[in-house]
């Protein structure tokens, strides 16, 4: 398999962590640096659609590790919506890293649900981490309630309707702007029809970080929002940038600004290379 942004090989490997088959791929050499996705996504399904491109990375000298999720992709996962809480995934993540790094430092890059991860995984074990790139921040906290209450209902409609049908309520959903004209967006669920409402149920049932426990948080941190999402608001975004002792917040509005991240992203995690 060979990425067409980068031009270098992409190798999957999977194994056992925590009890469970994850799925991952690695491109490139160098530090290590690890992309975790957003719900019901895989480590390559919106590189798929067009919607974000991390080949940047890997042509700044990182070894780039995109995994699955547990119950995403190509991992294995397990009818347990309390698995699915991001604390949990953080245990997953935090495993992953171990096995990959030896237990060094890794650079973190994460969307949603991955943001969410990595967030709780950094928490957990701050000498794994050495820069965090935090993209699109989901609800949390006053805004958590609401979208839980959407994925609720969302599980049951899945559970209900089937997946083809969640999929096509999904695709009426308000297109943001930054996504505008793309063809891939929504990409398809990644996760199997059997998983699907457990996974959803998972997410209804967690929030992010208390705000007091990220300003332990003292690592370099790069927040990346994208505008005029409700289940990503800036305002997410806005107070982790506020909070976290070394963070800096960029928006993006259009396509364009989106495309850029790819490489506002190579150029962070390496400014400690210079």
């Amino acid at each position: 398999m060979t990425s067409p942004g980068a031009g270098r090989p992409v190798t999957r490997h999977q194994a056992e962590v925590r009890g469970t088959r994850l799925s991952w791929t690695e491109q490139g050499s160098g530090p290590l640096a690890v992309f975790a996705h957003g719900l019901t996504g895989s480590g390559h399904a919106m590189e798929d659609a067009g919607m974000l491109d991390w080949s940047p990375v890997v042509r700044a000298g990182r070894r780039l590790v995109r995994y699955d999720a547990r119950g995403h992709g190509r991992s294995a996962g397990e009818a347990l919506p309390e698995v699915y809480a991001w604390p949990r995934l953080a245990d997953d993540l935090i495993a992953l890293t171990d096995r990959l790094s030896g237990g060094g430092p890794v650079a973190g890059i994460g969307c949603s649900m991955g943001t969410a991860t990595l967030l709780y995984a950094a928490l957990k074990a701050p000498d794994r981490f050495e820069r965090l790139v935090l993209t699109a921040p989901p609800t949390g906290w006053a805004t958590r309630a609401e979208q839980a209450h959407l994925y609720r209902e969302a599980a049951d409609f899945a559970e209900r309707s089937g997946s083809e049908s969640f999929q096509r309520l999904a695709a009426l959903r308000p297109v943001p702007a930054v996504f505008a004209g793309l063809s891939g967006y929504p990409p398809a669920p990644q996760v199997s029809p059997a998983l699907l409402a457990t996974v959803l149920r998972g997410a209804a049932a967690t929030d992010l970080p208390a705000v007091d426990l990220l300003r332990a948080l003292d690592l370099p941190v790069l927040v990346l929002a994208w505008a005029d999402d409700p289940g990503h608001p800036v305002s997410t975004a806005e107070t982790l940038a506020a909070t976290l002792p070394d963070a800096r917040l960029e928006v993006a509005s259009t396509p364009a600004d989106l495309r850029t991240w790819g490489d506002r992203a190579a150029a962070f995690l390496t400014e400690g290379d210079r």
